[in-house]
């Protein structure tokens, strides 16, 4: 059981402020990997809250890894979202307003092997045909990600 979960158990449903990392992975055509969710049952960047003791990097590989089964070489900070827009209400109820740490990585090729407790499915989207995103972190790290790759800064 995870540091937010062990934190449910205490405070219920209501809004906590949680700290995590995302991964934006891209391939050789600059499509980006995004995986549908168990949770929420939307698509997103795979990422998660951070661990007791964890870096906001270690959280980034870590969830990359158990969502995904990819371990990645190197990994960039893209962006820190935070603010009251990035408020998240889950379908079970639970409320976060997040802070959240992207990173941006190069995909080379590996074998993906998603974790079926947490990923419905994996596949890469080019950025202007996006499905249905969770959450405003998601939504706004990839549009800032678009325009990133427009003005050829990665």
């Amino acid at each position: 059981m995870g540091y937010i979960d062990e934190l449910r158990k205490r405070v219920g449903s209501g809004p906590l402020i949680m700290v995590g990392a995302g991964v934006m992975l891209l391939d050789g055509q600059n499509r980006v990997l995004l995986q549908h969710r168990t949770d929420s049952h939307d698509w997103a960047t795979p990422g998660g809250a951070c661990e007791l003791g964890e870096s906001l990097e270690q959280t980034a590989r870590r969830e990359l890894l158990e969502e995904t089964g990819l371990t990645i070489v190197q990994l960039r900070l893209f962006t820190v979202l935070s603010g009251p827009e990035y408020y998240y209400r889950y379908p079970n109820g639970d409320e976060v307003y997040n802070v959240s740490a992207m990173f941006v990585g190069r995909y080379a090729g590996e074998a993906i092997r998603p974790l079926p407790e947490e990923t419905k499915d994996v596949q890469f989207f080019a950025l202007d045909r996006l499905p249905p995103l969770m959450g405003p972190v998601n939504r706004r790290a990839l549009e800032l990600l678009k325009e990133a790759l427009a003005r050829g800064e990665l």
